[in-house]
């Protein structure tokens, strides 16, 4: 086999790993129908009173306060596009970390990573997963609240996917150094909550980051997520953006390149020094 086709097998095999985790953890998600339902409309729960709390601040002339923030009076669609992002947040966060840390706890972590699989497949096989039940779920959440409060897009929407895309890459690479951290501390749940509703909050995942104390604000406008959200609100609801779009686009870009190899280090790293310490089975 020359070397062209040993590459060829190598990513073959590669892309069926990662496709029959994915596999795995959908029909784990599937048996279970009423809980896979229920996801669609639990966001919608949270987000009622939001809704109601928005028309009892509005004007006859509309939300003209959160319009001199974020460039527009739909402050529902300002939401729900925030909360679909989060979700997507969330997806990585879970996907990765909490996978993991099943894995720990049932005892099949050492097992299953003896496989001849590198191990960040399993990884990004679970992730995959997340994403692809994340977008059917709030795919349907934003049908309900299409019905529901009005939700409605203006922009374009070919342009808001290729702002999402990079964003995705980049929480990719908090992913990986997230799941390092699982391994070091062995504990998810905690992890996971707090840092999913840190950086969806300093992120603006309900609110435009303008209106963040000063102090704060250097601490969003670290983070690609930040842009990320700008940007897709930007082009879907031609809101006001931090910056120029085609200036979010590159630093989302920048930051894509840099933090998947930064957090697939780290990992890397710490998995090496777990396996040295004989800690990949404890829980």
């Amino acid at each position: 086999m020359n070397g062209a086709s040993l590459a060829e097998y190598s990513w073959r095999s590669s892309a069926r790993a990662v496709l029959a985790i994915a596999r795995k953890d959908c029909l784990h998600f599937v048996r279970y129908p009423l809980n896979a339902f229920f996801r669609m409309f639990e966001p919608l729960i949270w987000l009622t009173p939001v809704y109601f709390l928005g028309k009892s601040f509005a004007t006859p002339g509309g939300n003209s306060g959160f319009a001199a923030y974020a460039g527009t009076a739909d402050y529902m669609s300002f939401i729900l596009l925030g909360t679909v992002l989060s979700n997507y947040v969330g997806a990585v966060f879970w996907g990765m970390g909490f996978a993991l840390k099943n894995e720990m706890d049932a005892g099949v972590l050492e097992t299953n990573w003896m496989a001849p699989v590198p191990r960040p497949l399993f990884l990004i096989g679970q992730t995959l997963a997340s994403l692809g039940i994340t977008t059917f779920n709030s795919a349907g959440m934003l049908c309900l609240a299409w019905v529901l409060f009005g939700f409605r897009t203006t922009g374009n929407l070919l342009a808001a996917l290729g702002a999402l895309l990079p964003l995705l890459m980049a929480i990719y690479g908090f992913g990986f150094a997230f799941a390092a951290l699982v391994l070091l501390m062995r504990d998810a749940n905690t992890l996971v909550d707090v840092s999913n509703f840190l950086l969806s909050l300093l992120a603006g995942s309900n609110f435009p980051v303008r209106a963040l104390p000063r102090f704060l604000l250097p601490l969003s406008l670290a983070l690609p997520l930040s842009y990320g959200y700008d940007a897709v609100r930007g082009y879907l609801l031609h809101t006001r953006t931090v910056l120029p779009l085609e200036d979010e686009i590159a630093i989302l870009l920048a930051f894509m390149g840099a933090m998947i190899p930064l957090g697939y280090a780290v990992f890397k790293g710490i998995e090496r020094r777990c396996r040295v310490l004989g800690t990949l089975g404890l829980h």
